[in-house]
């Protein structure tokens, strides 16, 4: 079949949606003559084309408009249905033809595209069949969250899942417990949802780390510090590792430093007057975005990875964690026992207490923080991309003979 991959793209700054793309793409580039299928990579963003200037062994298809052509085909497409209408008002039903759909159609179809591989929770069109990923569906399970729910978000996120997740070939998500979320909350017939664990990110497993004490100096850290590689969202739970430190601070008296790395997405400012509320402002260093070789030294340079997230049930820094040998505290939300196994950890993140004397028993405990390390490293190395694509190229060989019963070039009839 003809396979089209989906990729919006995006820039380092968006995280972990834009680490997972990217890790998916690298892996389909090294092993894509492994499959009978081909490839085509349509990009939906503007900065794309450089991005995937060096898989030059997968051919790529831009799918960017400018403002201007947007424009101008918006017009046309206003103008041909005020047409319609006037030639015959009675009959026609005014009604403005989405003319971008039309134009993705229409680049899938003269493409010949048997199926479309969406690497994220969204899908172009479904006029032609596709398969869909989800990270996870919080809106439904957290829907309090500021940025799941206002501004009509949850209304956005709500009619996008139920509508596609239910005409999806393959629905992909990355543990049972995101399996059994889909069923649940959209009825996804069970043998549609396919587990496929998220890789352990190639840019941690590839890593040669040296001392890298430069590192330290270049951000004027200290030693044995708290590592948390997360955006500014409410979710992040920025607010329950200050909490567990002032906890440790003031029960114990060890001062552990705190060092956040990530984009602001409004919640930042918060967080840095929750850290002088708690008189905090000597132990907790902002880094903002850090660029990846930077990245991989600060995990391994750092005492422990506390990552208290409430939202599941896949997340891929404890898995860059765990292949650059730095222990994790993890939040024990739905999916975290199947994607981290005994490798990490594994804290309620609304209990403050829970929180501290887990980090806590690694520093009393150093046998136990080197045990972890070494069950992160099996763990790091149990799924990677190599065996996420080899799980894709397995879902396509199952579709293929369905996918042979039509054609590309016929425009069908529906059975109604």
């Amino acid at each position: 079949m003809r396979v089209g991959i989906i990729f919006r793209g995006g820039l380092p700054e968006v995280g972990g949606g834009y680490t997972f793309s990217h890790e998916i793409l690298e892996s389909i580039a090294n092993f894509c003559s492994h499959s009978s299928h081909s490839f085509i990579i349509f990009s939906t963003n503007k900065q794309s084309p450089n991005a995937l200037s060096k898989w030059t062994n997968i051919e790529h298809i831009s799918l960017y408009t400018s403002f201007k052509i947007r424009w101008k085909y918006r017009f046309l497409a206003i103008r041909d249905a005020v047409l319609k209408k006037l030639n015959n008002y009675k009959k026609v039903k005014f009604n403005i033809e989405n003319w971008h759909r039309k134009f993705i159609l229409t680049s899938l179809k003269n493409n010949n595209i048997d199926i479309i591989w969406e690497t994220g929770p969204d899908c172009l069109t479904m006029e032609v069949p596709y398969i869909m990923t989800v990270w996870d569906l919080q809106h439904r399970m957290q829907p309090y969250f500021p940025e799941v729910s206002v501004k009509g978000e949850w209304d956005m996120r709500e009619q996008s899942y139920a509508t596609q997740l239910k005409r999806a070939a393959f629905v992909l998500t990355g543990t049972e417990a995101g399996k059994a979320e889909i069923n649940q909350l959209y009825q996804v017939p069970a043998q549609r949802i396919k587990v496929l664990p998220f890789p352990t990110p190639g840019f941690a497993l590839d890593s040669v780390v040296d001392d890298g004490e430069h590192i330290l100096k270049k951000y004027n850290l200290p030693n044995n510090y708290l590592f948390y590689p997360a955006q500014f969202w409410p979710h992040k739970n920025h607010v329950g590792l200050l909490l567990a430190v002032k906890w440790l601070k003031d029960k114990y008296g060890i001062n552990f430093p705190v060092v956040f790395t990530g984009s602001d997405h409004g919640n930042e400012k918060y967080v840095r007057q929750t850290v002088c509320d708690l008189d905090l402002s000597k132990q907790v260093y902002f880094l903002g975005f850090v660029p990846k070789k930077d990245l991989t030294l600060l995990y391994y340079h750092a005492f422990s990875l506390t990552f208290l997230t409430f939202f599941g049930p896949d997340n891929l820094p404890p898995l860059e964690a765990f292949a650059l040998g730095c222990p994790v505290v993890a939040s024990r939300v739905s999916g975290a026992e199947e994607q981290l196994g005994d490798a990490a950890l594994l804290v309620d993140p609304k209990d403050t207490e829970e929180i501290a004397l887990a980090i806590k028993s690694l520093w009393d405990d150093m046998t136990l923080r080197q045990s972890l390390i070494e069950r992160g490293f099996v763990r790091a190395n149990k799924w990677i991309g190599k065996d996420y694509i080899k799980g894709i190229f397995s879902l396509l060989d199952e579709f293929t003979a369905v996918r042979r019963c039509w054609s590309n070039t016929i425009d069908y009839v529906t059975t109604r």
